[in-house]
């Protein structure tokens, strides 16, 4: 049993998997966008979410984005990918990436720098996931 399985188990969250398979998808969702962290803040940019994207990448506090927000600046052929891998309904799917994504953000920019292009970014958020075990 993976520790993602496991962590699913512990945080079972009416969601196939639980939290754990929250996490991993949006940590593969950040790993696979066009761009890596870099060109994920450019897609909210675009929307005119720069300033809710940056608090995640700074070291104060998260700004909250809403699922149509989301939608809106990963389009919904992303958020239909996301829902798919996790069986879930692509409006709960944008809503979760709301809850998710300033988290995953900031823990994947330590000191407000986003990390060099080629980082493993799935290894990096590893320990996210163990912090939500603890």
């Amino acid at each position: 049993m993976s520790i993602l399985d496991e962590a699913g188990q512990l945080m079972g969250s009416g969601v196939p998997g639980g939290n754990a398979s929250l996490l991993q998808a949006v940590l593969s969702m950040v790993n696979e966008h066009p761009g890596g962290i870099p060109g994920l803040v450019q897609s909210f940019e675009q929307q005119g979410l720069g300033g809710v994207v940056q608090s995640w990448i700074g070291n104060g506090q998260n700004q909250p984005v809403s699922g149509q927000q989301v939608q809106s600046a990963l389009g919904s052929g992303k958020i239909q990918e996301v829902a798919a891998k996790l069986g879930i309904s692509p409006s709960v799917a944008s809503s979760t990436l709301a809850q998710y994504l300033p988290q995953v953000v900031d823990h994947l920019t330590p000191n407000g720098q986003i990390p060099p292009s080629g980082s493993n970014l799935m290894e990096m958020g590893g320990s996210l996931l163990k912090n939500f075990l603890k």
